[in-house]
């Protein structure tokens, strides 16, 4: 789980048994029947993670912090609900009756406190753990300790549910990747937490420190989780060359996860990770922080995807432009679409026009340009099957204006960017 940490304003650090469905088949669903959670999350979930910015120091100060500043900033009232904690916020050991505990120096108050913190600013709380032994950051030695949840998930669905999570991310961190046993695993915290009878939103990674293909591209896991992470991390980078199992840039995860959106729907999402937008770099790297035409490109594409948008920038100290995009209207009720209809590539483009349609009937396009240099990108109006009529209206979702189209739509698109419109009658 190394990732690109930042204190506010401040880089400090770069991180370094099957259910009963039968047998499984390379691309079916893990779990027989329907979706895991039905009714916790009809459109993709859309909140904040603490990991990017604070790593292994966050701690109360600065989740209430995060928590005021989603609320000023307008992501809030924009749909960002979901305040989650991500590692390293336990005590490196558990109870003498087993149960995981805050950190007492970070967490004072404990997390039940903090959950109502944040609950009573109109958000949902969610925290981390691993169905391991050790979390990422035990395993990777930037944390004492070894408070996993093997052995103890239903003991740790009752704490959570306790404290009011809404909001569990549950991380895979070991390289024994059997299947069966990956399965196995997520398969007991999705029913531990069934039994607490609280709607939590469930979101795993069967991804991290697999040295191979992630599991997650692989296999539909919507029986068994919320949400399920299809690569392994994302940095702000654009192509990071690390192939498959390493980190993953923007462009990349986009070859991975665009090819699956038939597995996504109400209740059930595919996650190309957390949004690196307004997340620093470090110049000179594999990360040097995502361009404007980058950011622009991460966000409306995991729109046009329908992905959930997890920010991982910090709230409090991001610029306007940071601010405007990722409250952008237009593009997250893309986003948030209760259609749901899976993104698809339109034959004959090389794979730079989208389309997907909404509930409205309306069309969403996407002119994108993986390239390294400015390109012209059209496509005749009839390919991407607009709304019957003679003649349709587009609006540039980025920048509010309209214009009628009868044809053909194209554009100049500056490398790497994204242009997005949206097609009525």
């Amino acid at each position: 789980m190394a990732r690109l940490v930042l204190v506010p304003a401040v880089l400090v650090v770069l991180l370094g048994c099957l259910v009963a469905a039968g047998p499984v088949r390379h691309g079916g669903r893990l779990s027989a029947g329907g979706v895991a959670f039905a009714g916790v999350a009809a459109t993709p979930p859309m909140g904040w993670n603490s990991w990017n910015s604070y790593g292994c120091g966050v701690d109360a100060g600065a989740v209430e912090q995060e928590a005021d500043a989603l609320v000023a900033s307008g992501m809030r009232d924009a749909g960002y609900r979901y305040v989650v904690v991500d590692d390293c916020w336990f005590y490196p050991r558990r109870a003498s009756d087993g149960a995981l505990q805050a950190d007492p120096g970070r967490f004072p108050a404990g997390m039940a406190a903090l959950a109502e913190y944040v609950h009573a600013r109109g958000l949902r709380f969610g925290l981390y753990e691993s169905p391991n032994a050790r979390t990422c950051a035990q395993i990777g030695g930037t944390y004492p300790g070894s408070t996993g949840s093997a052995g103890h998930e239903a003991q740790d669905a009752a704490t959570f549910a306790a404290w009011g999570v809404d909001f569990l991310k549950y991380d895979w961190c070991s390289t024994d990747s059997a299947l069966p046993e990956q399965v196995a695993a997520f398969t007991r915290m999705r029913d531990a937490l069934r039994a607490t009878g609280r709607p939590i939103v469930y979101s795993i990674n069967p991804n991290s420190d697999v040295a191979e293909p992630p599991p997650g591209a692989e296999y539909d896991w919507s029986g068994i989780a919320t949400m399920w992470r299809t690569t392994n991390d994302a940095y702000p980078g654009w192509a990071l060359r690390q192939g498959l199992t390493g980190h993953q840039g923007i462009r990349e995860i986009l070859d991975t996860t665009g090819p699956l959106t038939a597995r996504t729907g109400p209740d059930h999402w595919l996650d190309p990770d957390m949004l690196v937008v307004g997340v620093t770099g470090v110049p000179g790297t594999r990360y040097p922080g995502l361009t404007r035409a980058e950011q622009r490109t991460q966000f409306g594409m995991w729109a046009l995807l329908a992905a959930p948008l997890i920010a991982g920038n910090a709230p409090a100290y991001m610029d306007k432009a940071t601010a405007s995009l990722l409250t952008n209207p237009d593009v997250i009720a893309v986003d948030q679409d209760s259609f749901a209809a899976p993104a698809t590539v339109v034959p004959g483009t090389a794979g730079r026009v989208w389309r997907r349609t909404m509930s409205d009937g309306s069309v969403v396009v996407a002119l994108w340009n993986p390239g390294d240099a400015d390109a012209r990108i059209e496509t005749v109006l009839s390919a991407v099957r607009p709304p019957a009529a003679n003649r349709c209206v587009a609006r540039n979702l980025w920048t509010g204006t309209t214009f009628a189209l009868d044809t053909t739509l194209g554009a100049t698109v500056p490398a790497h960017d994204t242009e997005l419109f949206r097609i009525t009658p």
